[in-house]
């Protein structure tokens, strides 16, 4: 590991046990960046009081029996008991030539976990809107980083394929003909199917009996206890709705650049022959009773308005099974069948009542045991200009695919003005990957459980804390090698720090490994995202500062290469992880 801090960490815990002995090895030296210097050690004022002694002298004590040699160029106690430490630039050098060498650039391979994660959950014959943008990109962002930390992630792509509306969407499915031009929409237009069957469902609903709306309510209604009954004929039917909007999110998907698969569809359907199962079960334990005629769990600590208690209903009076079944019943089986060390739910912030109750009947029934740890990564939403949830003018949820196609649009218009001197083929596969790119970024750099303001103008921008700034700086490193010749993978000479800027870009490479971690740790990729627009910006400092190809010596030409090369490859898998393209040019 070449992290600074990694490698430091033991020398601060071996002075500190040399001067408090040998309890106190295992310490956190408490290592925080300083503008004083490169790293600050806090450790004495957190075991000042612990041990009796004021901070400052614990503090002097520790720098004593620091050894450093080699290490820093600079060591001093300042304040009340901070202890400030600046590297020597050939240590910096010689950690960074550790990164150039190693082909995961310093990040290690964990301990492998069984992750399940639970992302992106579109709705069989409904489009997919801008609500799910969030979850399917922040979930396959955290699914690649866990996969690059060594883990074994199981995407699970928990689809609404089940329940009441099939048997009005299987009715309507056969009314056109499954080979029809409306059964086409499906792939094109999902709401228009959705609506047409709603509208003959509804319109039926309230007619009279015998009139002309016929009995399609009737029907639907039929049709949904054949599915549930297991009807050969009905779930065949229902299998084409399923297949035909499979090639409708795989078409997002493919658009928007994730990894889901239909290896990954994990749906409701999936837990059916579960649900009376874990209703009977949690009965027979006793913690599942009978309510006005619905079958509940009532947890401590779960109270509503007047202290009254929330119950979490798991068969509904009329036998029915909600959501709170399937739930108990997916966790149970990601679990029980598929190990889980951890389990990832990307899914709303409004379901954090929901899902706990969920795991606290779990735990109560022996099915979540206590070192399996389950996370719900909340999504905040998505805002229009006017501060409100985006929708369109008529108020009805904005279409994803539309959104993505009005991106790539707008990235078109941006690199047919940079770039005319490119060909037309290319200038669009750089404007999807720019406008792609912008969109996911500006998504993943907010803190997944805030909102922001979707700004299809500033997304885009080359300048400021954006995908395309990020991804210039990738394509700007590419053409400096093009100019001599070179490829940047090729590119490993010494590294010689004689420049501040060079000495902070250098340091800024050494952080990737740390962040990537604590990416994995707190589910956080706007952590990863404020890493790459910091190493941006350092890059753009040192390239107008340190002239690279008109470097003062062959050394130090060489030397700026092999930074700039890192730099690209830090970029480059940087974005990979956060599921952005890096263009060859831009």
């Amino acid at each position: 590991m070449v992290s600074p801090l990694v490698a430091l960490t033991p020398k601060v815990q071996s002075a500190i046990a040399a001067v408090l002995g040998d309890d106190f090895r295992e310490v956190d030296p408490v290592l925080r960046p300083s503008q004083f210097a490169d790293v600050q050690v806090n450790a004495a004022l957190a075991l000042a009081k612990r041990v009796g002694m004021p901070p400052r002298d614990l503090a002097t004590k520790i720098v004593d029996a620091l050894e450093l040699d080699g290490v820093c160029d600079k060591v001093e106690v300042s304040g009340p008991g901070f202890i400030n430490l600046t590297y020597s630039n050939d240590w910096i050098a010689s950690l960074l030539g550790e990164v150039d060498t190693d082909s995961r650039l310093g990040v290690p391979v964990q301990e492998r976990e069984n992750i399940p994660i639970d992302y992106s959950a579109p709705n069989v014959a409904k489009e997919m809107h801008v609500g799910h943008l969030r979850t399917t990109i922040v979930g396959d962002s955290l699914a690649r980083t866990l996969e690059h930390l060594g883990h074994h992630v199981i995407r699970q792509n928990h689809i609404g394929d089940w329940g009441t509306p099939f048997g009005m969407l299987i009715e309507h499915l056969l009314e056109v003909g499954e080979d029809s031009e409306e059964a086409g929409l499906l792939l094109t237009d999902p709401n228009a199917f959705y609506q047409a069957a709603r509208v003959k469902f509804d319109t039926a609903e309230k007619a009279e009996p015998g009139g002309s709306a016929g009995d399609f309510d009737v029907r639907a209604r039929a049709r949904v206890v054949k599915l549930q009954g297991g009807d050969e004929a009905t779930l065949a039917h229902w299998q084409r709705l399923v297949d035909l909007s499979k090639a409708y999110f795989n078409k997002v998907y493919s658009t928007l650049g994730v990894t889901l698969t239909d290896e990954d569809l994990a749906g409701e359907s999936m837990y059916n022959d579960e649900l009376g199962k874990v209703c009977d079960e949690l009965e027979a334990k006793g913690i599942a009773t009978v309510s006005d005629g619905a079958l509940c769990v009532f947890l401590d600590g779960y109270t509503g308005r007047e202290g009254k208690p929330v119950p979490l209903i798991i068969r509904k009076s009329d036998g029915g099974y909600g959501y709170a079944t399937t739930d108990l019943a997916t966790i149970k089986y990601r679990v029980g069948e598929l190990h889980a060390h951890r389990v990832l739910y990307v899914i709303g912030a409004p379901q954090a009542l929901h899902l706990n109750m969920v795991w606290d009947t779990a735990r109560k029934a022996g099915w979540l045991p206590a070192d399996v740890t389950p996370v719900h990564i909340q999504i905040g939403n998505v805002l229009g200009e006017d501060r409100k949830i985006l929708k369109t003018r008529s108020g009805k949820p904005l279409r994803l695919m539309m959104l993505l196609d009005e991106a790539v649009e707008k990235a078109q218009s941006v690199i047919d003005e940079a770039r005319p001197d490119l060909d037309a083929e290319t200038r669009a596969t750089i404007a999807r990957q720019i406008g792609i790119g912008a969109v996911k970024y500006a998504d993943l750099s907010v803190a997944h459980d805030s909102e922001y303001v979707f700004d299809l103008e500033r997304m885009v921008s080359l300048t400021g804390n954006t995908g395309p700034y990020l991804q210039y700086v990738g394509a700007r490193v590419r053409s400096i090698f093009r100019q001599v010749g070179l490829e940047p993978a090729a590119q490993h000479a010494p590294v010689v720090l004689t420049e501040e800027h060079e000495r902070d870009l250098a340091k800024r490479l050494l952080d990737f490994a740390d962040v990537v971690v604590a990416v994995g740790a707190e589910y956080e990729p706007h952590r990863l995202c404020g890493y790459l627009f910091e190493l941006a910006q350092s890059f753009s400092a040192f390239y107008e500062n340190c002239p690279v190809l008109k470097a003062e010596t062959d050394e130090v030409k060489e030397s700026r290469l092999t930074l700039s090369a890192l730099v690209l490859r830090t970029m480059v898998t940087g974005l990979s992880l956060l599921g952005i393209e890096a263009p060859e040019r831009m």
